[in-house]
């Protein structure tokens, strides 16, 4: 464990103790040896219901992700056991030419969750993977290496997506994802939602609003039972980050938005939020949950032709200033001490992107980072949950990257349910000032139900708000093709999520070139 993995660790510990959570009263924490393990194992039904994925790749490995659930939305249905799983990693996918192979332990204290953290590989290749236990054997699965640190790639394609309420909508959306075979995904918040199952809907949730382990356990396993989403996460590596409701809605730091809600309660409750989200996503040792801190924001290279910072903007963060909602920029939004990322992944970003030698530097994040004003008028106000209530840091944030000359930003934004291309400035109030970065939101896969181009209020928001180049509200993702010399997003919407086929319309593409900040529509 390194020294900011011991820090952390001894500040959630005393946090918890001081909140009268005691550490031994979290059962998960117990080590995976200290159940039995079947040592051959027989299964009456498919323990690879959930499927399989892959995720933080680097140039020479990535990690390999199962679990093992064989009555998925029971707690996954095995007893408290552990259980043997053989991996497989192929340069083909008939497995004719097996480059690695070994076992792991499906261990009882982590959900029968497998991460395989598979190194030495040959950079910018994909493989083929797959896993067995007993007699079963899981779907296939394909990933990929990130090209060679000091390799200048010729291009990269991906895709950005966030917010899937499984009751409000269908994942078409990944359905099409799918067909474009993307390099990589970024998933930026929302992966799951916390709410109790509600009827006359698209799909129900089951069981009521999520606190146990095994609630959580249970809501992602019904999400990963989604055929179009178990695909696309067999299909190419992701890349994940959360924002609020895989744990509870408009969480910041310590602080439950729920009133007499006491701080030992809102620890206990993310220590098992954050555990499950670790068992469910395929994230190296350094996320493993220690009590109710998870260290998730962490740094990925693609070559010397992006750089992507991984942030967690609910973990750190302060209180939404104001009493939360839509306010003027007044009070504790003003205050200095008030922070969306907290102190040390502050000092960690600015940091990792002096290093840079990328030619795009990406932020991968939550909250929306453009001021918008939402009222008319010398009227304003903002969002206090979005940047916008965090404006010295904000203002700091970009700051540094004029001041520093970062090397092309660009922000991904997610949790809006909304498609929006920004141009962001220091100042919002000079207008006339250069642009800084570019920001590309994307819209939800299905949350909110089905949307319309253009929702009321759409041209008041655009009259108010002259950095805002493009907004949207229908359903769908971002396609995002990068070379040295340009960066493309398209904005792939579906019509309808509430019933199966709704077709892609690319419903608008903007360019940023290098070396000029600001977007142009294609």
């Amino acid at each position: 464990m390194n020294n900011r993995r011991i820090q952390q660790h001894e500040q959630t510990r005393r946090q918890m103790i001081l909140s009268g959570v005691s550490m031994a009263a979290l059962p998960w924490l117990g080590r995976p040896g200290q159940a039995a393990v079947s040592v051959n194992p027989r299964f009456a039904d498919n323990p690879f219901t959930l499927g399989v994925a892959s995720g933080d790749p680097t140039s020479d490995g990535v990690v390999l992700w199962t679990r093992l659930a064989p009555q998925p939305l029971q707690g996954g249905g095995l007893p408290p056991e552990n259980y043997p799983v053989r991996w497989e990693l192929a340069e083909d996918e008939g497995f004719r030419k097996v480059v690695q192979s070994g076992t792991e332990l499906a261990a009882a204290a982590m959900g029968h969750s497998v991460h395989v953290e598979v190194s030495g590989l040959r950079p910018d290749c994909w493989y083929w993977y797959r896993f067995h236990s007993g007699d079963a054997v899981s779907r296939t699965g394909r990933t990929r290496t990130m090209p060679a640190a000091d390799v200048l790639p010729e291009r990269l394609k991906f895709c950005f997506a966030s917010c899937q309420h499984y009751e409000t909508g269908l994942f078409t959306a990944y359905e099409h994802m799918a067909a474009e075979n993307p390099d990589l995904v970024l998933h930026l918040g929302d992966y799951i939602y916390e709410y109790e199952g509600k009827d006359n809907r698209v799909r129900k949730h089951s069981g009521p609003e999520i606190t146990t382990l095994e609630h959580y356990r249970n809501r992602y396993a019904q999400y990963r039972l989604d055929p179009q989403l178990q695909t696309m996460h067999a299909l190419c590596p992701w890349l994940v980050v959360w924002d609020d409701h895989e744990f509870d809605n408009n969480c910041a730091g310590a602080i439950s938005e729920e009133r007499g809600v006491s701080e030992s309660e809102y620890l206990l409750r993310r220590a098992k939020a954050y555990q499950a989200y670790y068992e469910n996503m395929p994230l190296r040792r350094p996320a493993i949950p220690s009590g109710s801190d998870m260290l998730l924001y962490r740094t990925l290279d693609f070559g010397r032709l992006a750089r992507f910072e991984m942030l967690d903007t609910r973990q750190y963060r302060s209180d939404q200033p104001n009493g939360d909602g839509l306010k003027p920029l007044t009070g504790a939004v003003l205050d200095p001490q008030t922070t969306m990322l907290g102190t040390q992944q502050e000092q960690w970003l600015l940091s990792e992107l002096s290093s840079s030698k990328s030619t795009w530097n990406v932020l991968g994040q939550q909250e929306k980072m453009e001021r918008v004003d939402r009222v008319p008028g010398a009227d304003q106000k903002f969002s206090m949950d979005q940047w916008s209530g965090y404006e010295v840091a904000r203002r700091r944030l970009l700051t540094a990257l004029s001041e520093r000359r970062i090397s092309n930003p660009i922000v991904l934004t997610g949790d809006i349910h909304s498609n929006w291309v920004n141009d962001l400035l220091v100042d919002f109030d000079r207008p006339r000032d250069p642009v800084v970065a570019t920001e590309f939101v994307c819209t939800s896969i299905s949350s909110g139900g089905n949307g319309v181009q253009k929702a009321t209020g759409h041209a008041l928001l655009m009259s108010e708000n002259p950095f805002v180049k493009f907004q949207n509200s229908e359903r769908g993702y971002v396609s995002c093709e990068v070379t040295a010399k340009e960066w493309r997003s398209r904005y792939q919407v579906v019509e309808y999520v509430d019933r199966p086929g709704a077709p892609l319309v690319t419903r608008s593409t903007w360019a940023v070139e290098a070396g000029r900040a600001g977007a142009e529509q294609v």
